[in-house]
């Protein structure tokens, strides 16, 4: 070792030396014998840490284990419980559970062939058992509760399935599509890992729909009654309005007074959202006991010159580099003139120089995701340089390609998305206005929960209940958590079947308010399973979307809903006649979520 390089490889408290170690083929290869070489260097006289990609992700491998056994672990016995005391009866709440896991289950295969085809995500399984059990759950929740609801009014096991499955199995149809539709945005970030998500996502909620459609309704038609089976003495509604009933009434009495409060304070918990900073993870999504993640934050700390960054400049030529040393030598002075900058290396040597390109290594006191470092790279790509062209690469290069690349893609995501959906919706409801209202609606639920997760994740509120470290958005988030939709077919049967907009809200409401009310509880525990995540991009998708379904079910639903509904009565239902009758389906009786 030079003497002038032994400084940096020994730590400020001169008791830590550092070995960087370079390894031969791919970074598939390096992992495959990472574990062995690792082995190599364990001893009991002192602690040897290793940390670099290759180890970073060998432990965001192991720690997505974990967090996926925690979910699932959290996650089934809670479900069952809020299902237990949404239907009363031991065999329903089974019965719906049973189901969910059988369709993570066929989910987490199709995932596994999907990897025998094109890459996935790591992150998929996670996803997956995310999404899938919360709408596998919820589907199973709706169909077992309209063909209970049927046995009581006295139709026969038969006409019991046949009616769940022409209300609630069309609901869950539709939803099924509007999810299907959300995950399908995210085929339009080619060459990331939300198109695996997106592929992965699809498959587990087309598993959820088909079982519901399919295996559930054979298995009511055996059970029949029995569904019901292991009753538990839990305490039973008045006859009569109910709370749901009263809240819509109450509202719909004053909507204006109620409306707009109820949507500022929306806007205020999406507020946070404006000062959104964007960038990619880095070692730090993972917790510090992680050994990889002790490394990164030895090097950081504890090392001088470590916790600068190196941003690596490419100069191609047609010939041989050697051949102008002077257009290197004045890039170099270029560069090295630019702010943030502490100096630049250019070796011209075997190991940095090819036939056609040769290396300038930029280093920066800042880190690699900072401003300061983005606005280097972008200053590095303007400069010219004589007789050859300049790149860039790196940590810095890639965050700066990938938060733009997914920045640009998202209007054309998002405009998919929402124009879909709402003709989706406009098929399912019959109705020009509830489309629009209901992707206002999902906006108002994104935009808060956006709001919140910049509030608690990048400015760091509750870091230390939660155990992570602030730190910026992952920029794939906001794409992931824009599948959210609840629907409102109870409420169409009602205004058809009444005519009165005010009883429809009020009734419809009331008579759907309990499952809602069961359903987003079931989801919101589910996201909260994997909220407890150690690692953050795990842990921010399980909260936003906990806090979004929760207020959606709680401030959008109960408030916001009925009060629009009651400021634009008719006009909720229009459509031009020949198109309404049209699409106009038998009304459905469930309003659930997707």
């Amino acid at each position: 070792v030079l003497p002038e390089s032994a400084a940096a490889l020994r730590s400020k408290d001169g008791k830590r030396a550092l070995a960087s170690v370079t390894v031969k083929g791919t970074t598939t290869e390096a992992e495959g014998f990472f574990p062995e070489l690792r082995a190599l260097v364990r001893t009991d006289k002192f602690d040897v840490v290793a940390t670099g990609n290759i180890p970073l992700n060998g432990d965001i491998d192991a720690t997505l284990d974990r967090d996926l056994q925690r979910a699932e672990f959290v996650s089934l016995p809670l479900a069952l419980i809020l299902l237990l005391l949404v239907f009363g009866s031991a065999a329903a709440a089974l019965l719906t559970l049973g189901v969910g896991v059988i369709v993570i289950v066929a989910g987490l295969g199709a995932t596994f062939a999907l990897a025998r085809s094109t890459d996935v995500s790591q992150y998929a399984l996670n996803i997956v058992t995310l999404i899938g059990l919360g709408v596998a759950i919820d589907y199973s929740l709706f169909i077992v509760s309209r063909f209970r609801e049927e046995l009581a009014r006295g139709a026969t096991v038969e006409d019991a399935v046949g009616t769940a499955l022409a209300t609630a199995g069309r609901a869950i149809l539709f939803s099924g599509i509007t999810v299907a539709i959300g995950l399908a945005g995210m085929l339009f970030y080619p060459g990331t890992f939300l198109v695996s998500l997106g592929v992965s996502g699809s498959l587990v909620v087309a598993a959820a729909v088909l079982y519901g459609l399919t295996f559930l309704p054979a298995l009511l038609s055996i059970l029949g009654p029995r569904v019901g089976a292991w009753r538990l003495p839990l305490p039973r509604g008045r006859g009569g309005p109910g709370l749901w009933h009263s809240i819509a009434t109450a509202v719909m009495r004053r909507p204006v007074l109620v409306l707009v409060p109820t949507v500022a304070l929306i806007a205020i918990a999406a507020s946070p959202f404006v000062q959104l900073r964007l960038a990619t993870a880095d070692a730090t999504i993972l917790p510090p006991t992680v050994e990889s993640r002790r490394g990164y934050d030895m090097l950081v700390n504890d090392f001088p010159g470590q916790d600068q960054s190196t941003i690596t400049v490419v100069a191609r030529f047609p010939d041989d580099p050697l051949s102008h040393r002077a257009a290197l030598e004045a890039l170099r002075t270029r560069l090295a003139a630019l702010p943030d900058v502490l100096r630049v290396d250019m070796p011209l040597s075997a190991q940095t120089t090819s036939p056609h390109i040769t290396t300038l290594s930029v280093r920066t006191a800042r880190t690699a995701q900072s401003d300061e470092a983005r606005a280097i790279v972008r200053a590095v790509r303007g400069q010219t340089l004589d007789g050859g062209e300049v790149l860039v690469t790196g940590d810095t290069a890639f965050d700066v390609d990938a938060v733009d690349y997914l920045v640009d893609r998202t209007p054309i995501a998002v405009g998919f998305v929402t124009l879909t959906t709402m003709l989706a919706l406009f098929l399912l409801l019959g109705s020009v206005v509830l489309p629009l209202k209901a992707v206002a609606m999902n906006a108002l639920s994104v935009a808060a929960s956006f709001g919140a997760l910049v509030w608690i994740i990048q400015q760091g509120h509750f870091a230390n209940i939660l155990n992570f470290t602030p730190q910026s958005i992952e920029p794939s988030l906001p794409v992931i958590m824009f599948c959210i939709m609840f629907l409102l077919s109870r409420i169409q049967e009602e205004y058809l079947r009444t005519g009165d907009n005010t009883a429809a809200v009020a009734s419809g409401l009331e008579r759907s308010g309990r499952l809602i009310t069961g359903a987003a509880a079931i989801m919101v525990g589910v996201f909260v399973a994997f909220a407890l995540a150690d690692v953050v991009i795990i842990k921010s998708v399980g909260l936003g979307l906990a806090i979004a379904v929760a207020l959606d079910a709680t401030l959008v639903r109960a408030l916001v809903v009925p009060a629009t509904m009651r400021l634009l009565g008719r006009a909720n239902w229009w459509a031009p006649w020949r198109l309404g009758r049209r699409v106009r389906f038998e009304p459905a009786s469930v309003t659930m979520d997707a």
